[in-house]
């Protein structure tokens, strides 16, 4: 059971750093550094944090000037996922 939980925890670590690495791409992007879309760990950063992400932004309402509170929200449950499974160990 421990090894479980301790994949699960690992799974939910890679998750968090996939969704900050790819808010401070896009912020990046924001202020005219130039990262391209096609480079295979910009690719990989992107298909893994929008593994929770997409989910996220299809069921919260968007706000008025372009703010997108899914990575805070997705950093929230993470966190709360991590919590409650290190309780278990």
């Amino acid at each position: 059971m421990p090894s479980v939980v301790n994949a699960l925890i690992l799974v939910i670590n890679v998750l968090s750093l996939a969704i900050l690495a790819s808010v401070i791409i896009s912020w990046l992007r924001a202020f005219g550094v130039r990262v391209p879309y096609y480079h295979p760990v910009v690719r990989i950063i992107d298909e893994t944090a929008d593994l929770i992400l997409k989910p996220l932004r299809r069921s919260i309402p968007a706000t008025g000037g372009g703010l997108d509170f899914s990575p805070v929200i997705a950093l929230v449950l993470l966190q709360i996922a991590r919590q409650l499974l290190s309780r278990l160990l």
